[in-house]
């Protein structure tokens, strides 16, 4: 890790320490678990398998559902969660988390739904349909999973199958119809595969949508995910821009467990102005 890395990482610690993270749900986003690649968002199994760990003792991991309904409640959790039996009680001693995973390579079926249907823990996985339904790699070098394999994982009850698009093309500048396209093609192979349509969406990249891609979205799901290192408060969260927090392959157990529980705010707040400059211009 360089010591630009470290230092901002003991900066954002130490501000999680000094103003503490309001209540609220976290979204935690994961990308690979035991691809075999060097990539930064590819974890390896044992230490994935250890986060999991950590939030079976210290947080309630809810779906992605549960949390939508609780976060649209403008009475918080106590309103949306009070006449369901079967779902966990929320308290501030066990802070909620929901835990998403983006496109959809074959290390998702392999390894990370193993490790959370082992521990009872939903999972929300936003799949770029194209790569699952041609078979084809992702740009980065991942093969994608089959349907097959994400109905099974849907068929377990834990896991959710939402749209990340169709071909993982940025929104901010696609023409109309190719940003119909997207979205509606990403809709229509996860009903079909599935059978169930998909209700959420998150941006390829967490790179916003132009005005024209935010309405198309917000006409189309019932939330949608950014990128920010954020909380997210009952009651006061636009639902088309929820926050979620990355997970690198590079977080210590420190680090991890300060996200968990809402923190590394610097940390995103920085990464998100680098990707919106790292992205400016590019279409995939």
């Amino acid at each position: 890790m360089s010591r630009l890395r470290q230092t901002l990482e003991r900066a954002s610690l130490l501000v999680d320490r000094v103003v503490q993270p309001p209540p609220g749900v976290t979204i935690l986003i994961y990308h690979r678990v035991g691809g075999g690649s060097d990539s930064a968002v590819d974890l390896p199994v044992e230490q994935f398998e250890r986060q999991l760990d950590h939030l079976v003792e210290h947080h309630t991991v809810i779906s992605l559902d549960d949390a939508v309904a609780s976060l649209g409640s403008d009475d918080g959790w106590a309103s949306s969660h009070r006449a369901a039996e079967d779902t966990p009680r929320i308290s501030d001693e066990r802070p909620p988390v929901v835990i998403t995973v983006d496109d959809g390579s074959d290390d998702f079926a392999e390894h990370l739904v193993p490790a959370a249907v082992e521990r009872n823990l939903p999972v929300t996985l936003y799949a770029a349909t194209s790569f699952v339904d041609d078979g084809t790699d992702f740009p980065w070098g991942a093969a994608p999973a089959t349907w097959s394999s994400l109905r099974d994982a849907h068929d377990t009850g834990l896991i959710q199958i939402e749209s990340h698009t169709h071909t993982h093309r940025l929104l901010d500048h696609l023409p109309a119809d190719d940003l119909n396209e997207e979205l509606d093609r990403s809709i229509d192979l996860i009903g079909e595969h599935i059978g169930t349509a998909p209700k959420h969406f998150a941006y390829p990249k967490a790179v916003p949508g132009s005005p024209q891609a935010e309405v198309a979205v917000r006409r189309r799901f019932e939330s949608a995910c950014l990128a920010r290192s954020r909380v997210n408060k009952p009651g006061s969260t636009d639902l088309h821009r929820l926050w979620r927090t990355p997970v690198k392959r590079s977080d210590s157990d420190e680090v991890f467990a300060s996200k968990a529980a809402g923190g590394m705010r610097l940390d995103g707040e920085l990464r998100a102005l680098i990707a919106r400059m790292r992205y400016r211009g590019e279409t995939t």
